[in-house]
């Protein structure tokens, strides 16, 4: 394992995407209300680099107020095809309006009518009703150029704990746990299974 667990999650996650048959940034996202009640979905990771890993949403959903009481965070990359297992754990933080207008403006149009649409975590009269709001969208916007919504953006998770999992034989697996100190420097152990 490599010491560095952003440059061990580039190499397992390169591989991910070469194996995994849909979806490798696809996480389970946890989070949890200021009184600790946790909840947990699955996002798509659209950015990772050393500053962390970035997701998506709508910035007045349950996930968004769980993260306005409680700024922490774990993540949990499941790869089947490669039996192997990432956990993070960490603070959270918002991106920018710019970062989260580049990658809104990088998704396919009906995913961007779908984000202004779309009442997150409300409770709704039926499907139809999302349909007439997208359909008023598109009309309200027929052209590609679309504003971002004041109600959507992105969330950084900055890593203060990664675990990596690897199965094993006679589920004796293998987990390596890397916990950041106080001075930056990650300290490496080896966890029992």
């Amino acid at each position: 394992m490599n010491p560095d667990p952003f440059v061990q999650f580039d190499m397992w996650f390169e591989e991910a995407r070469a194996s995994e048959p849909t979806l490798p940034e696809a996480v389970a996202l946890a989070t949890a209300t200021r009184d600790g009640r946790p909840s947990v979905r699955m996002v798509l990771v659209k950015q990772c680099d050393r500053d962390g890993f970035v997701f998506f949403t709508n910035l007045e959903s349950r996930k968004a107020d769980e993260l306005a009481e409680n700024p922490r965070a774990a993540l949990l990359f499941h790869w089947k095809s490669l039996v192997r297992q990432v956990r993070i754990e960490g603070r959270v933080e918002a991106v920018s309006d710019e970062v989260s207008k580049a990658y809104f403006d990088s998704r396919p149009r009906g995913s961007r009518l779908s984000a202004w649409a779309s009442p997150q975590s409300e409770v709704i009269p039926d499907r139809a009703f999302l349909e007439g709001r997208v359909a008023e969208l598109d009309r309200k916007y027929p052209e590609d150029d679309m504003p971002l919504p004041d109600f959507w953006g992105g969330y950084r998770v900055v890593p203060d704990r990664f675990e990596f999992w690897v199965n094993r034989d006679d589920r004796l697996h293998d987990r390596f746990l890397y916990v950041r100190q106080g001075d930056g420097a990650w300290k490496r152990a080896l966890l029992a299974p």
